[in-house]
């Protein structure tokens, strides 16, 4: 996206320089990534940059806007609501499209909204390798606001942790040991001193969760939720004494209502330049739309399971419960 910046970087790239920059990830967090890392980093114009924050500022105020939250229960499937839930989500991740508008400028597109966490350890420590091993102009950051590495940091620790101890907050997550985000786990651990936690290792007693830490039965008291219900009801084979819907003393750092609640449930109710028109299927005037322009999301689903790129008319008809289905234009 900048023409002189990617060209000399481009110029300088060495596969024996990545090849370490890959051992040295590695070492960093004592794990090895279980998916591909990009060979550069991507450099972002000023003014992509600004759009990106409009963009941003565009979907908080939706998501702020009062009864927003009472719309969004609906997104909840049945039997998937946890007590507790909080008035605004905690952490909010949009996935962008880089396209180009009429004059051929670059312009971001949102593809989704999520009331989820990313990787935001992994990414701070990915960020470090590329300016360890390759010439990174330091005019650049990756971290908006002009925040420091430390203050970064400070600022997760802060809203992760939430002033408890370190011991008494646990990454919960459905066998996070097999997960291809556990390098992302295995740094949080590092950096904040809590515990990664299968759901299945967590002890219930009465209103109390437990885990153990180094042999010793310890008190649950914050949750860094991981866990995504999809993948939890899939697996049947777990023993749970918590299934994370029942009343239990425990704050949220991330509450799972807001997986489902800020999600393509959300879409059309944005009206942004930077979002693409999205309607339910249920509401969409079929008669006035190209579908050749659209591309079709089942709503509860994730990771791209069920998206129909070229629906037809026939496909539309055939769905028996169309609430459940967003049509957002492609992009």
């Amino acid at each position: 996206m900048i023409t002189q910046l990617r060209s000399q970087y481009n110029a300088s790239f060495d596969e024996v320089v990545y090849q370490r920059m890959l051992k040295w990830i590695t070492e960093e967090a004592g794990i090895e990534p279980a998916f591909s890392v990009a060979e550069t980093p991507v450099f972002i114009p000023a003014y992509v940059k600004e759009q990106l924050l409009q963009a941003g500022a565009d979907v908080i105020e939706v998501v702020t806007r009062p009864g927003f939250r009472e719309f969004a229960q609906q997104a909840i499937p049945p039997g998937q609501a946890v007590p507790g839930q909080t008035e605004h989500p905690l952490f909010l991740q949009m996935d962008f499209g880089m396209c180009l508008d009429e004059q051929g400028k670059i312009i971001p597109q949102l593809v989704e909204a999520q009331g989820f966490p990313s990787l935001y350890f992994f990414q701070d420590l990915l960020a470090e390798a590329y300016r360890t091993f390759f010439n990174i102009p330091d005019t650049f950051s990756s971290r908006f606001g002009g925040l420091t590495v430390t203050d970064y940091n400070a600022f997760l620790e802060r809203t992760i942790v939430n002033g408890h101890p370190p011991e008494q907050v646990v990454l919960l997550e459905v066998e996070p040991q097999k997960q291809a985000t556990r390098i992302d786990f295995i740094v949080a651990v590092k950096r904040l001193g809590i515990a990664e936690v299968c759901i299945s290792d967590v002890e219930r007693d009465g209103r109390q969760l437990y885990y153990y830490r180094d042999g010793i039965r310890t008190p649950i008291k914050r949750i860094f939720n991981r866990v995504i219900f999809d993948e939890l009801l899939k697996r049947d084979d777990l023993k749970l004494q918590y299934n994370m819907t029942e009343e239990v003393d425990v704050e949220w750092a991330g509450h799972p209502d807001w997986f489902a609640m800020l999600s393509k449930h959300t879409m059309p109710l944005f009206d942004s330049p930077f979002v693409p028109k999205c309607y339910f299927l249920n509401q969409v005037p079929l008669g006035d739309i190209d579908l050749r322009d659209f591309v079709l999301k089942p709503l509860y689903s994730f990771a791209g399971q069920g998206v129909n790129l070229y629906p037809t008319e026939a496909d539309l008809v055939a769905i028996k419960d169309p609430q459940n289905y967003i049509l957002q234009r492609k992009v």
